[in-house]
């Protein structure tokens, strides 16, 4: 008996850790319902653009008018301030403007590792063929 509750227990965390893993086909098109309205991975909307994001301190988008708030925090997007961004962006930098969250821990997820991927920074080939 306390074997099969074992078990059930290491089964259902695995269970749980797998379906945190974020789809980035999923975010994808999570990110164009939900995000694509103020937000774009190349220019700026009524949110900032998301290109370049990874690594990126916040409120500094070139272009983009921030918020105090944002522009005065030290926070630098990784996963785990995206994912505690979009929990809810006015608990973690009071003051900000983004008044949207993704309340489900997947969606999350998967929009998290969408932006892993396309807000990452993009070599861009010189002339020569070799990047910058």
């Amino acid at each position: 008996m306390k074997t099969t509750i074992l078990l059930g227990a290491a089964l259902a965390i695995v269970a749980a850790h797998a379906r945190a893993a974020g789809d980035a086909a999923r975010g994808q098109q999570l990110y164009a319902l939900r995000c694509a309205a103020c937000h774009s991975i190349d220019y700026n909307g009524v949110g900032p653009a998301h290109k370049d994001l990874i690594g990126r301190r916040a409120g500094t988008a070139p272009g983009y008018s921030y918020s105090p708030a944002l522009k005065n925090s030290t926070v630098v997007w990784d996963e785990a301030s995206l994912t505690r961004w979009l929990s809810g962006p006015e608990q973690f930098i009071p003051g900000q403007k983004m008044f949207f969250s993704i309340p489900d821990p997947q969606e999350r997820a998967d929009i998290v590792a969408w932006l892993l991927q396309a807000g990452r920074r993009r070599s861009v080939p010189t002339t020569s063929g070799e990047p910058k």
